[in-house]
């Protein structure tokens, strides 16, 4: 998406300096504080998204990668030389926990993984950055946010948007009101893929090099299964189409959308959730969706999430991204940039907007910079926590095939028999104890 060009006197030019401000002042990310002192870090998890976060620490200033683990002996390796065999090999990630040397965590295993690292994490004195979704019940979100405020941690989860130039922009045009009064929000995911899928692979022994009852963890015991392990060269790892370990589409995407969308809305939650979907299209061994509607009541405008694997179309050619529907026009937002089409009659000028910086980037460095000043983390475990929790709401009216009422000040559902639903069961020894 291209930037508009413009003097500097445009009023295209003096939108964005508004929107600037309405942010929170420079837009560009600062100069990390302290940066003389040395912060040393730990690294769980080490497979695409894991490697990826080890690239954009290893950029930081004054930071030490001493260890990184992972029950996956290729992974581990791996990541031992993108630090020049600087790092120790762990396979056991609580012998990270347990040195006293390292001040931070990276957690980028799989979803089932998240709470109890992040919990344990807080009780050893790290810092934690944890990859989204932030948890995989409403319980061990409520226990994530619990310990990082009893141990006094700085908990950053990875909803890098928030941490996007661009995207900081564009919910301050809704929040400021600049689209009039907002009434509808449309976030998505399209995509066509063959009905094969993922296939459907026996049951089998595990690989060479991977201890998979460690990789189980707290999730209950089942035999190895390839797709359950799911990792693959061209794709994230399918362990995210498994009830077990994950939330399938509406967790791993809708959570990067709908995060957006409660930032736009001073953190906003849901009063009420319906569903409808099923898989449709693929003919794989995946249980979660493969086509899904989701609609939320908030207070005073509704949102949905979509995702549909059988047709790629959106209209816009784009595959995901957030419509904002205004009285005064439209704002559709993704990872490429913005546009604002006016409504006819509307006093609004169209603009379309690039991205202005590597969110990833920026994203680590508030999260260094948040270690190094004690204040919050742009993408605080909490807010990820009322994120992630809209789109477990949304699973759950999927599941219990009916509507779920949301009371936020009591977190939990109005409906009693969907209650059982906000926790589940864990293996020994991985109960969570905050």
């Amino acid at each position: 998406m291209a930037a508009m060009k413009e003097s500097n006197g445009s009023p295209r030019r003096a939108f964005l300096r508004a929107a600037g401000a309405a942010v929170g002042g420079s837009l560009i990310p600062h100069r990390v504080l302290g940066a003389n002192d040395r912060l040393v870090g730990g690294f769980i998890g080490m497979g695409r998204m894991g490697m990826a976060n080890l690239g954009f620490a290893q950029q930081m200033e004054n930071v030490v990668i001493k260890a990184v683990c992972d029950v996956y002996e290729p992974h581990l390796q791996q990541a031992v030389d993108a630090t020049g065999r600087k790092a120790k090999a762990v396979r056991d990630f609580r012998e990270i926990l347990a040195d006293k040397e390292i001040d931070f965590v990276c957690i980028s295993t799989p979803d089932h993984w998240h709470a109890y690292m992040t919990v344990e994490a807080c009780k050893a004195g790290k810092d934690v950055y944890v990859e989204k979704p932030l948890c995989v019940t409403v319980e061990e979100g409520v226990q994530m946010v619990a310990a990082a405020r009893k141990y006094n941690r700085v908990v950053q989860a990875g909803t890098m948007q928030r941490s996007g130039i661009h995207f900081q922009q564009a919910a301050a045009m809704v929040a400021r009101g600049d689209l009039g009064k907002v009434t509808m929000v449309h976030t998505w995911n399209y995509g066509n893929q063959p009905p094969a899928g993922i296939g459907n692979p026996p049951d089998s022994d595990p690989p060479p090099g991977l201890d998979w009852d460690m990789w189980l963890g707290p999730a209950p015991k089942r035999p190895f299964n390839k797709n359950r392990f799911g990792v693959d060269a061209k794709a994230f790892s399918h362990f995210r189409w498994f009830w077990d370990y994950a939330g399938g589409m509406m967790t791993d995407w809708g959570v990067h959308w709908l995060d957006i969308v409660q930032m736009a809305f001073n953190e906003a939650m849901p009063v009420a959730v319906t569903a409808l979907g099923g898989k449709l299209v693929l003919t794989d061994n995946r249980e979660t969706p493969d086509t899904i509607h989701v609609t939320y009541e908030y207070p005073g405008f509704l949102a949905t999430y979509e995702n549909r694997s059988g047709n790629a179309q959106s209209m816009f050619g784009k595959s995901g991204g957030i419509l904002f529907y205004g009285t005064r026009g439209t704002l559709f937002v993704d990872r490429s940039g913005y546009r604002l089409v006016p409504e006819k009659g509307s006093d609004l000028v169209e603009v379309e907007v690039g991205r202005f910086n590597n969110m990833n980037l920026a994203h680590w460095e508030n999260f260094i910079d948040s270690i190094r000043t004690r204040r919050r983390p742009v993408s605080d475990v909490e807010t990820c926590q009322r994120s992630t929790t809209t789109c477990i709401l949304g699973n759950i009216a999927l599941r219990g095939r009916m509507r779920v009422d949301w009371d936020a000040a009591q977190w939990t559902t109005l409906q009693t028999e969907l209650r059982p639903l906000l926790a589940r069961p864990t293996r020994d020894p991985w109960k969570i104890v905050v």
